[in-house]
């Protein structure tokens, strides 16, 4: 068994246009403050990190890492969350999703999957001259759409969709090989990779390519009424990373796993802050210790209701109080004889 590594903290949803929150330097700054021992960096936000400028220079991820460790920190992990998306967008969601695109590729999809993809080889590099060994993305979607069909899905969509899917990735995931890195997918509504079912889907068109891993988050599988626990018992060989998020689902007679078109604070299924919701973190922790997770276990902080430095202040405590430092002995060693195989053929009748 292994220790977890933590407490970490995401940074996307923390950064902003004032201080602390406006630099890599201030906003790790404040986060060493709180407790965290490690950062997982948004690798779209020019605030934190030039992402092609890391693939391309050792010596200035050697800053990087070097400004962090100054402060007690480590880097977790980057991710590509928004990049990633965009490897597959179906045309239903173009609109939308040229907001998370260069201008110079908005309104054209094509060019724009292309930046996506390069972005993922890039990160894989800037990985690797980091020395990590996991790396966060989604996985986008072409059938998200069809999730919930009305009219039924012709036959043959779903799987020619995970064969497009498989295509795409296939190539990305070789870099993150090369690289020596995993890259783990976060599973999650609005992804195609959004169970333990289609990630199966994903793992045959990929060919079981061992670098497709899993970005382990209970929050997702809440909100979908699927068994977080034993998802873990299910994946754990492929679970390399984890982000600590609560979530709670209270469905009525009037709401339930869809939402209503509510906004989150009125929606049966909401994130929350760190205890402040349904998940059962003492179990995550006991069974990701059991089956040998040795790496970090990161706060993403989303709440509708509290503040996010109130979530963050209370968030490195939570994850410290949860790691469990995995033990190195047997309780019972202390009553063990020994090996003796002549006592055990006796106790056996042999």
């Amino acid at each position: 068994m292994n220790t977890i590594k933590g407490p970490a903290i995401f940074l996307a949803q923390f950064m902003g246009d004032e201080a602390p929150f406006n630099s890599l330097d201030s906003i790790t700054t404040w986060a060493a403050s709180l407790g965290y021992k490690g950062v997982q960096i948004p690798t779209w936000d020019s605030r934190c990190i030039d992402l092609q400028k890391a693939a391309e220079s050792k010596t200035y991820c050697d800053e990087i890492v070097g400004m962090l460790a100054a402060k007690g920190l480590q880097i977790t992990e980057l991710s590509t969350h928004l990049q990633g998306q965009l490897v597959a967008v179906n045309p239903a969601y173009d609109l939308g999703f040229d907001g998370f695109a260069p201008d110079a590729v908005k309104g054209n999809p094509k060019a724009r999957t292309e930046w996506a993809v390069q972005q993922l080889k890039y990160a894989a590099k800037a990985s690797q001259n980091m020395g990590l060994n996991a790396h966060a993305t989604f996985s986008g979607a072409l059938m998200w759409h069809t999730v919930y069909p009305w009219p039924q899905r012709p036959a043959g969509l779903v799987e020619q969709g995970f064969k497009e899917l498989g295509r795409r990735w296939l190539p990305i995931l070789n870099t993150f090989d090369e690289c020596g890195v995993d890259l783990c997918y976060e599973i999650h509504p609005g992804e195609d990779l959004h169970d333990g079912v289609t990630f199966e889907m994903f793992l045959d068109e990929v060919k079981g390519h061992k670098r497709a891993n899993l970005l382990y988050d209970p929050s997702h599988f809440v909100l979908q009424a699927l068994d977080y626990k034993q998802y873990i018992d299910f994946y754990h060989e492929r679970i390399k990373m984890f982000h600590v998020k609560d979530a709670e689902f209270n469905p009525t007679g009037k709401q339930g796993v869809y939402g209503g078109y509510q906004s989150w604070i009125n929606r049966a299924g909401r994130f929350r802050s760190l205890g402040d919701g349904q998940v059962d973190f003492k179990s995550i922790f006991s069974k990701l210790t059991q089956y040998g997770y040795d790496g970090w276990a990161v706060l993403e902080w989303e709440c509708c209701i509290k503040d996010p430095v109130q979530g963050a202040t209370e968030g490195a405590p939570f994850i410290s109080s949860h790691i469990i430092k995995a033990t190195e002995k047997v309780f019972d060693d202390f009553a063990g004889t020994g090996a003796d195989e002549e006592l055990n053929k006796k106790i056996l009748g042999l």
